[in-house]
């Protein structure tokens, strides 16, 4: 069984070589289906929380994937569908896709300073694989299906606008930076036209709400640092856009530095993409409880 040092160090393996071959695992290209979105647990049909939508969303990148529903060989036995055979050119061991679930647990330890024993809570990792819709045969209810004669589907812009009046955050229009005040509690951004794509623009408003939402989760930036809440917004943002139908596969603009600063991190502490994706996931619930009611989710991970 590996350690628990070794299961983050694992994964955090995998999002640096994601990253470095271009690929940013909470980004990923548009798709008009209820079955395409944020990962979820097709039994639960909770989203999976934590880093596990960033490993799922990398292994659905790497090959093609495009249905947000994963379970174990045994749910999907128990569903009566199949897991499809793996593929020859895919390697041994290689054809699931692991994910890790936390489970609380207490126990009694001694204080350095006093000597005293006490009660101490901590988190104990443990390893699951998981396959895609996508690889399973008698899936089809769960796979995103295309449609032939239908060209491409224009986005409902609704949800977004929705959620952006619903936070009440004071959004200004004018100049050409994008910014949260937390001086002057507000946001600014350039007026939308300014944007590349609509997508582009909603995705923008979404990583200043998550900076807005700051104070508001009382989150400590001096304690967490600069690059990382970036890297929570940047998440964040991508994942609010995943849930309501917002365009999010745009290309990292302005951010070479802040990649860096990310993956040097990550280098130097396997825990950094946990802590930074649990903060996203919590941002990203912030968000959307202004518009729904917040939803249980599947495998928490911290």
């Amino acid at each position: 069984m590996q350690s628990q040092c070794a299961i983050r160090q694992n994964i955090t393996n995998r999002i640096i070589a994601a990253i470095e071959g271009g690929v940013m695992p909470w980004r990923r290209p548009w798709r008009c289906s209820p079955n395409a979105g944020r990962p979820a647990n097709v039994v639960s049909k909770k989203p999976y929380s934590g880093v596990n939508p960033l490993l799922l969303e990398i292994t659905a990148m790497q090959r093609g994937f495009s249905s947000k529903f994963w379970g174990t060989f045994k749910q999907w036995e128990e569903l009566g569908c199949c897991v499809q055979k793996r593929p020859d050119n895919v390697p041994s061991g290689q054809w699931g896709t692991n994910i890790v679930f936390c489970k609380p647990f207490k126990k009694m330890v001694t204080d350095d300073e006093t000597g005293e024993d006490e009660e101490r809570g901590f988190f104990m990792l443990r390893t699951y694989t998981v396959f895609c819709a996508d690889q399973v045969s008698g899936a089809e209810r769960f796979q995103v299906k295309e449609e032939p004669g239908i060209g491409i589907t224009e986005p409902d812009y609704g949800p977004a606008e929705e959620l952006i009046v619903a936070s009440g955050a004071d959004i200004r229009h004018g100049g050409e930076r994008a910014f949260y005040s937390p001086v002057g509690d507000y946001i600014q951004l350039p007026h939308r036209e300014r944007f590349g794509t609509v997508g582009g623009y909603y995705l923008t408003v979404f990583h200043e709400l998550a900076h807005w939402s700051e104070p508001r989760q009382h989150f400590d930036r001096d304690e967490l640092g600069y690059p990382m809440c970036e890297l929570i917004a940047e998440m964040a943002s991508c994942f609010v856009a995943s849930e309501i139908g917002v365009p999010n596969g745009e290309p990292l603009e302005n951010h070479a530095s802040y990649v860096k600063s990310w993956l040097d991190a990550m280098k130097g502490d396997s825990g950094y993409i946990f802590r930074a994706s649990k903060l996203a996931g919590a941002t990203c619930d912030f968000l959307l409880a202004f518009v729904r009611e917040p939803e249980p989710q599947e495998a928490l991970v911290v």
